[in-house]
C-alpha cells in the first residue's frame, strides 16, 4: 500500500460546524474503509492546516477519489502528498543512472 499525507483546511462551512469535526473524522474513516483507504492517524493542528491525515491506499487513483469525495462534502479543502518510506526511496534511487 502506498502512503499519503493529507493536509486539510476547513472551509467556512467546516468552521461554522466545528463541533461536529470529530464525528466527521469518524465518518471519513468509515468512507475510507469502503473505498479501500486506511486512515492511520488524524491530527487536529495549529498553523496553516486544520487537520492532517496519514493514510494508506492501494494506488494514487484510489486516494484521489477518496480526497475528492471528502471535499465534495463541503467541510474541507485538501492537499494530498504521496509519501515515501526509506525503503521506497532506496528503490527509486537505484534507478538513477
Amino acid at each position: 500500500m502506498a502512503s499519503y499525507i493529507m493536509l486539510n483546511q476547513m472551509t467556512r462551512q467546516g468552521v461554522n460546524e466545528i463541533q461536529d469535526s470529530p464525528k466527521r473524522a469518524e465518518a471519513a474513516v468509515a468512507l475510507g474503509k469502503k473505498m479501500g483507504v486506511k486512515l492511520t492517524d488524524i491530527f487536529w493542528t495549529l498553523g496553516g492546516y486544520d487537520t492532517v491525515c496519514i493514510a494508506e491506499a492501494p494506488d494514487d487513483e484510489t486516494m484521489a477519489a477518496f480526497a475528492v469525495s471528502l471535499c465534495r462534502q463541503g467541510y474541507i479543502k485538501t492537499q494530498t502528498l504521496r509519501a515515501f518510506r526509506a525503503n521506497e526511496v532506496r528503490k527509486i534511487l537505484r534507478r538513477l543512472g
